[in-house]
């Protein structure tokens, strides 16, 4: 072979070469960045062609989602949902446009079929000539538990979570102004003018936040159990009836002004039992203060807080700020200054004390199943920490019971049920110029003495005038009625 031609064949061999690990690397190592590239739409061709799994509550028994075949597109299925309003802070949304959120997104591998837990179905399917369906997602969730908080939400602004404290099961997850992800789940012109209007830039009310897991709130007095907790379990005072030192008024620490009640308040010296009673700033405020900023956020982040929360939704991380001077912390240990909270994290803090001390993770997801009903994973209940011993959970219990029998939470009584709550009040604003927050958090117990729910509800907006904002007013009768919804479906 002369010179020029063997020039010629090393060239078009060094061009077979590079065109063959060109093709190896697309097929093998891009593969997946490709198959899952947005803009690849044969995915979502192939996703749409197929009847998605479902969502499941009440153990599996209601179906929360469904598909629905859809024309003029080469979409062949499109989402529905239920009641979505209602359950979209469970789901979040599955959209042929604008892709999915929460569970949806989540699970999205069982749901669609292409999860490879799902590869022996699949290969029946194919052989049987079946339609290819996907997995189904069964929560923890309980309905009528869940219509009681968005119903008693109305159109209030605010959020509602609840756990079973045996387990860490999410019993109830609503959040207000809510969407319905049924709107935005197909590519049409109407699903388009319905995403627009879902921007929080148009609507400030910003219905798509899911409040229960991802917005924090001062938690106002019901924080006040924390700080009961730490000065139980330091040993500050060992009885709840005991007088404290708590002079009236009291003046912060490093401080020209006085830490003042809601009102004419029989604070001076109050027990542990009459100040949550009653919602003693100035015994609380002390309280944080005479155990310091240590032993305070210590017992912050044993009930869950700095920590962010996986249920399997992210939960955002409720704070206790760990730089502070001292009338800083004296006011984190009412609630206030940067002490954060979200609804889930204070249903969390009920959820120990009502559990003889022991946090279970929360967790909305109790099995997933394949096509052919075959259960492909379980949830095992996990505990976190022990939050407080059982001695200090059952004193605390004492303490929380009495502010429902004669407190500021009368309006959480069920009749023949034992219940223990805390009511809040979260200033916020600057001099307090804005409403507040109103908060509760409670427990109820069953006929054996166990508390099967927890319940923390949130009012972040309504139109209730000032003076009749307050976690008693507003937020009891709530939990009390997604308390009694439990109850009764466990009868």
């Amino acid at each position: 072979m002369n010179k020029p031609l063997r020039r010629i064949a090393i060239f078009c061999g060094l061009l077979i070469l590079a065109l063959l690990l060109r093709d190896n690397w697309i097929q093998y190592v891009q593969a997946e960045d490709l198959q899952n590239h947005k803009h690849n739409r044969r995915v979502l061709i192939a996703r749409y062609s197929q009847p998605r799994g479902n969502i499941f509550v009440d153990g599996g028994a209601t179906a929360i989602t469904g598909s629905v075949e859809t024309n003029g597109t080469d979409f062949k299925y499109k989402r529905t949902y239920k009641n979505g309003e209602m359950w979209a802070p469970v789901t979040g949304y599955a959209s042929q446009v604008y892709g999915a959120t929460q569970l949806e997104n989540l699970e999205d591998g069982i749901l669609t079929g292409d999860d490879d837990r799902l590869f022996f179905n699949r290969t029946i399917d194919m052989f049987t000539g079946k339609e290819r369906k996907g997995g189904d997602v069964i929560t923890t969730l309980n309905s009528k538990a869940q219509k009681a908080a968005y119903e008693g939400l109305g159109d209030k602004k605010g959020a509602v979570a609840a756990i079973d404290p045996k387990t860490g099961r999410i019993l109830a997850l609503a959040s207000t102004p809510s969407y319905d992800p049924s709107t935005i789940a197909g590519g049409g012109k109407k699903d388009e003018k319905a995403w627009g209007a879902l921007d929080k830039k148009k609507n400030p009310d910003d219905p798509m936040l899911n409040r229960a897991l991802r917005q924090t709130y001062a938690p106002g007095s019901t924080f006040k159990v924390v700080t009961a907790a730490a000065a139980l379990e330091n040993e500050l005072y060992s009885g709840i009836d005991d007088k404290t030192r708590s002079p009236q008024p009291w003046r912060l620490p490093l401080s020209t002004r006085n830490l003042p009640n809601e009102g004419n308040l029989p604070c001076e010296n109050a027990s542990l039992r009459k100040a949550l009673e009653v919602s003693c700033n100035t015994v609380f405020g002390k309280l944080g203060d005479d155990l310091g900023i240590d032993k305070m956020r210590e017992q912050a982040e044993r009930f869950g807080f700095n920590e962010e929360v996986f249920t399997p939704v992210r939960a955002n991380a409720s704070v206790y700020p760990d730089e502070m001077d001292r009338p800083s912390n004296a006011m984190s240990a009412i609630g206030q200054f940067d002490t954060r909270a979200t609804p889930l994290q204070m249903a969390m803090v009920a959820a120990a004390i009502a559990n003889d001390g022991k946090l279970m993770e929360p967790y909305m997801v109790d099995k997933l199943r394949a096509p052919n009903l075959n259960d492909i994973e379980r949830h095992t209940p996990q505990q976190l920490s022990e939050a407080v011993s059982a001695d200090t959970a059952h004193k605390l219990q004492e303490m929380m019971e009495t502010v429902v029998k004669t407190g500021t939470g009368t309006n959480a009584q069920i009749p023949g049920v034992d219940v223990g709550g805390k009511t809040g009040t979260a200033q916020r604003g600057i001099a307090n110029r804005d409403n507040p927050y109103a908060w509760f958090i409670s427990y109820a117990k069953g006929e054996d003495g166990s508390s099967p729910v927890a319940v923390a509800v949130v009012i972040e907006g309504s139109d209730s005038t000032r003076s009749d904002i307050a976690g008693g007013k507003l937020a009891a009768p709530i939990a009390r009625d997604v308390m009694k919804a439990v109850l009764d479906s466990e009868k």
